[in-house]
């Protein structure tokens, strides 16, 4: 892959509901006040309670009493090592696990305790639709398949705040190519463990659980298109998304699903968590362009987490010369929210 440019990239605008966080954080710390209200009245509008509009990980916290420690964590072996965030200084460990959307845990930012309580050993991953032969593979036969590489990637929030991750794991297309799709498919649907035992807030029937997203095919075939197992040279955190999690890092955060346990490729587009909710707000292409506000806030700037300044977002989260050919054709479409 070309390097990328130095140019500084945006950062995730999740819905933030006002709550008593036990750490001294405030939400206009992170969300300027007036999309963090006009968030708060879309929520009411819909009825749909206290929740938030990312499952995408992020992090910004003082209390680390139940996050992981990196330290205590098996180090993972990885055949090399990629930077792809301009050089940046990544996000610490403790911001990148701690504060964090995962809204099947819970509708605030420390969702990282509940999370703990999700078992990601057995896991198995289902694999249907249009491939050659559906079958079940458990994660760690699949991590047996593949090459585990890190590659540090910027991350935007639609929430307008962002981080730098050093993710483990590998390129999605290795995955696509075990899968075996045939009969020209032009979607992977991807989904999130539904548990609501575990994952308690999985119980409120007014949203479509399980967690949907999708990719077009030559979006998922993509150099850039990662699938992350690890973070910081450890295996990935619950609250981040273990044991397997999408990574694209030119798109809003919420499309990265979490937890995944299984992938159908389709030659439908699914209908996506947050669109089937409000496509108006939040669509299925969701790529980052600071010049295409969201309805209720601009996208021009963002606040990288640990940092006190906003800077101005970038085209494609800066990525642009790796995938901004893949929408050539595709300019009739909304591509940008």
């Amino acid at each position: 892959m070309a390097a990328l440019s130095n140019a500084r990239i945006p950062h995730e605008n999740a819905m933030l509901i006002r709550r008593t966080l036990p750490h001294p954080v405030l939400p206009s710390e992170i969300t300027p006040e007036g999309i963090y209200a006009s968030r708060r009245r879309f929520i009411a509008q819909l009825g749909l309670g206290a929740i938030g509009l990312a499952t995408a990980g992020c992090g910004r916290a003082s209390d680390t009493s139940a996050s992981d420690s990196a330290d205590a964590l098996p180090a993972l072996s990885v055949t090399k090592k990629t930077e792809m965030a301009g050089g940046e200084t990544p996000s610490t460990y403790k911001d990148i696990t701690t504060y964090n959307n995962y809204y099947e845990f819970g509708t605030d930012k420390s969702i990282y305790r509940e999370a703990q309580k999700l078992e990601v050993r057995p896991w198995t991953i289902k694999v249907g639709g249009m491939v050659e032969k559906p079958f079940e593979i458990g994660i760690d036969d699949l991590l047996a398949k593949v090459q585990l590489e890190e590659r540090v990637y910027r991350h935007r929030c639609v929430e307008t705040w962002s981080m730098i991750v050093p993710w483990s794991g590998f390129p999605m297309r290795s995955l696509v190519e075990l899968c075996k799709p045939t009969g020209n498919p032009k979607y992977v649907v991807m989904k999130t463990l539904l548990k609501p035992s575990v994952m308690t807030e999985q119980r409120d029937t007014l949203y479509p659980w399980p967690y949907t997203e999708g990719l077009a095919m030559d979006e998922a075939m993509n150099d850039l298109t990662f699938i992350a197992t690890g973070l910081y040279g450890k295996p990935i955190a619950k609250q981040n998304g273990a044991p397997l999690r999408l990574v694209t890092p030119w798109k809003y955060g919420f499309k990265s699903v979490k937890s995944i346990v299984s992938l159908e490729f389709s030659d439908k587009r699914p209908a996506t968590f947050w669109e089937a909710l409000q496509s108006s707000e939040y669509g299925f292409w969701a790529n980052v362009n600071p010049q295409v506000p969201h309805p209720r806030w601009s996208q021009a700037t963002e606040k990288p987490l640990g940092s006190d300044e906003r800077i101005p977002t970038v085209l494609y989260n800066g990525y642009g010369e790796f995938v901004a050919g893949l929408y050539a054709d595709r300019k009739a479409e909304k591509l940008f929210i």
